[in-house]
């Protein structure tokens, strides 16, 4: 009977310990609890070198009022139900003790106002900014800031489409942010119940508490596994974020570059419409030839092919854009520009590959954990009785593959590194192939401009010299179309260099600030 005794206390006190726990984690949640959590309601004790008091011990002579005097000091109660007014009127019942007691249950700060969905935000963001201090990745997305120009065209487009975006990877880290919380908790004790029915048809119900004492680092991998997961969810979150942008962009771009074009060709058509009025009237003269004005009105034809095509392109891209966005865009103009030079954050292809290996690393802890032997410490109460002992558990049996099966975990750690560098050499030629291109692109535009400058002043020349009866329209006729194609090679090119140094800003995951996202 002793030795059951003995071992019901262990189990209470076993499930004591599991009840704080969970109190622990919900005080905040129940006001009783966090009242009492004040400095109010820390209330004073006995001196340890004093005596005890009574609460409801009256001083009826002189020398209890002396003692009285004496205890006052260690007696914080002295007083709390006395009446208001004694000595003047010893009817008075109300008592100022009920203000003190009522102040216990008063809050103290002004978090107390606070509606649920004020503290329900601070506590989120108290959650976030301890997640920031706590990991090195998340810390640097928060950190990004868009390379994009304040209020530019740019601008205009990424704010109107994040304030549309259905952010599915945000569901995502959600889910990973509760995750980590619930392994943050891991090694609390695990408490369930246990019903069974016997071979005799009577029902055992019992409930099991379980302690985890040694498990090789199970417990602690776990939590390194959660955080690992909210950090790849937090990249991958940015990745999609920056991709949703720049496409955004690049369809912008392509509706820019679509009406730029339709400008030109409408301006060479009707310069060349002009032509074909000087030539039709040459021939109805006879001074020209028929084939001169055939010619001529197949190339209008062509200039009106190439314009409707660049119609249709910009009305598709802009069509397509407005559909991703919360407002039609279709009066944002300009090619805003910025410097891609230098830029000292580290690409998101690398944080994602870090992020994965930290979470491979503690898969592999928890995997090479399941192999060895833990030890718990495990209690059951109920109709079959209280008990109360240790167990040595494995995940898996041991075997003669065992050894085998932990240097392949070794071997997952070390494969994770390597992903890394891997990623990291993927990135690195990435850029170094953009900034080729980059580079390539503002030479050609610069060369593209320069030409055209000299393609301009060729058909002014040509101008003149036709006006001065020197030459044929059908000369002025081609030094126009040399200069109407120039044009369209340097808006081809500006654009093109414009669309590289997005593509540069969205590998480095510069295209949205990390505290919007």
């Amino acid at each position: 009977m002793k030795g059951t005794n003995i071992q019901s206390g262990l189990l209470i006190a076993g499930l004591s310990f599991a009840l704080s726990g969970c109190m622990s984690s919900i005080e905040e949640d129940i006001p009783f609890v966090s009242r009492f959590k004040s400095d109010e309601a820390n209330l004073a004790q006995p001196k340890e070198e004093g005596q005890g008091f009574s609460l409801f011990k009256k001083a009826n002579t002189a020398d209890s009022e002396v003692a009285g005097e004496e205890q006052t000091a260690s007696n914080p109660f002295k007083g709390l139900f006395k009446n208001k007014d004694a000595d003047a009127d010893e009817s008075t019942t109300q008592n100022a003790g009920g203000a003190k007691f009522a102040a216990l249950f008063k809050p103290k700060t002004a978090d107390a106002a606070l509606s649920k969905e004020e503290r329900a935000a601070q506590k989120e963001y108290e959650a976030r900014t301890k997640e920031s201090a706590e990991s090195v990745i998340i810390s640097g997305l928060q950190s990004r800031r868009s390379i994009l120009p304040n209020s530019s065209a740019y601008d205009q487009v990424a704010d109107s489409v994040l304030a549309a975006n259905s952010r599915a990877a945000e569901s995502e880290l959600r889910a990973a942010r509760l995750r980590a919380v619930a392994a943050s908790k891991n090694w609390l004790p695990s408490i369930g119940p246990s019903i069974s029915l016997s071979s005799l048809g009577d029902l055992v119900a019992n409930l099991i508490v379980e302690q985890v004492l040694f498990d090789n680092g199970r417990k602690k991998a776990e939590r390194a596994y959660a955080k690992a997961d909210v950090e790849v969810a937090a990249v991958n979150l940015s990745i999609d974020t920056n991709q949703r942008v720049f496409t955004a962009l690049d369809l912008y771009l392509n509706a820019q570059k679509a009406a730029e074009k339709s400008d030109l060709s409408t301006k060479a058509f009707n310069d060349m419409s002009h032509f074909e009025y000087i030539m039709s009237e040459r021939v109805r003269g006879g001074v020209s030839d028929r084939s001169d004005l055939v010619v001529l009105r197949q190339k209008l034809a062509e200039i009106r092919s190439e314009m409707a095509s660049n119609n249709e392109a910009r009305n598709a891209a802009m069509a397509e854009l407005n559909a991703m966005s919360v407002r039609p865009l279709q009066d944002v103009r300009g090619l805003p520009d910025f410097n891609v030079n230098g830029l000292g954050s580290k690409p998101l292809p690398i944080l994602l590959a870090e992020a994965e290996k930290e979470r491979a690393v503690a898969e592999a802890t928890m995997d090479r954990a399941g192999h060895l032997p833990g030890l718990k410490a495990t209690g059951s109460t109920g109709t079959s009785g209280n008990s109360l002992g240790l167990n040595v558990t494995t995940d898996s049996l041991l075997n003669l593959g065992t050894g085998a099966s932990l240097k392949a975990i070794e071997a997952t750690k070390e494969g994770a590194q390597r992903l890394v560098a891997q990623a990291r050499e993927d990135s690195n030629r990435r850029l170094r192939a953009l900034e080729a291109k980059l580079k390539g692109a503002e030479r050609q535009k610069v060369e593209a401009r320069n030409l055209t400058s000299q393609s301009k002043k060729n058909l002014d020349l040509f101008q003149a010299q036709y006006k001065a009866g020197t030459r044929q329209v059908m000369d002025v006729v081609g030094v126009y179309e040399t200069y109407a194609r120039q044009q369209q090679s340097a808006a081809d090119l500006r654009f093109k260099a414009a669309r590289i140094k997005l593509e540069i800003a969205n590998e480095m995951g510069l295209l949205a600030s990390g505290a919007e996202i």
